[in-house]
């Protein structure tokens, strides 16, 4: 599981991202609403914990933003607020769960697996990007007519690439998401399916191309075609 942190006590947000990790989930703290809004936008993780009191912008318009975008990611909304009122505003949002604190780790790590369970209910069929079509059940790639069957590997590698289109992914959140937290997978391994997955665009004819960006990462090039 990979969990976002969008919390502006640096302190606490360091305490979640071990809790998070001592359960062996893979997570990453951001400290206000700008910066939390754009790596929640990349669709990469499987749930959001936010705060409401931000800087550059609140919590409940990061929700509001997100929601609006048709980002379907579940927010679990942490704040010191405890009224109704604050709790109804917050779920009104777009937040899924909603947690007062201080908390106790048993529970908000219970409400993470709620949450992660709930996402799984979301069902897509394809992802697009440029010319390219991926159907999510038979692992197909198509453009136009033409199409080609990817392997498990080569799947995950460009489904992660596709879903965060608008963003260059990292070789190690690739090694994470497609080989696991606890896998002895180096940036080798990503070089060879991403090698892989460039042949299969040049067969395909594809206008989509994966990019290089040396020592950062991954991300596709050709959607606007």
């Amino acid at each position: 599981m990979n969990i976002l942190i969008i919390e502006d006590e640096r302190r606490l947000a360091d305490v979640l991202v071990k809790i998070m990790q001592e359960q062996k989930y893979a997570a990453e703290a951001v400290y206000n609403g700008l910066d939390g809004l754009e790596y929640a936008r990349s669709g990469q993780y499987d749930v959001v914990l936010l705060d409401v009191m931000l800087p550059g912008m609140s919590g409940l318009e990061v929700a509001r933003t997100l929601r609006r975008e048709k980002n379907t990611t579940p927010i679990l909304m942490l704040t010191a607020r405890s009224s109704v009122a604050d709790r109804v505003e917050g779920l009104d949002c777009g937040a899924d769960d909603y947690l007062t604190k201080p908390f106790a780790t048993e529970e908000l790590l219970a409400r993470v697996r709620a949450l992660s369970r709930r996402q799984g209910e979301v069902v897509l069929e394809a992802l697009e990007y440029g010319d390219l079509k991926l159907d999510l059940s038979t692992h197909d790639l198509r453009r136009g007519n033409r199409s080609v069957r990817l392997n498990r590997k080569e799947f995950d590698v460009l489904h992660l690439l596709m879903a965060n289109s608008r963003i260059i992914v990292p070789k190690e959140t690739l090694i994470t998401k497609v080989w696991g937290y606890e896998s002895n997978a180096e940036a080798n391994n990503v070089e060879a399916y991403i090698s892989f997955l460039r042949k299969k665009l040049i067969y395909l004819d594809s206008c989509v191309s994966i990019i290089t960006l040396r020592k950062v990462g991954y991300r596709l090039e050709g959607g606007e075609a």
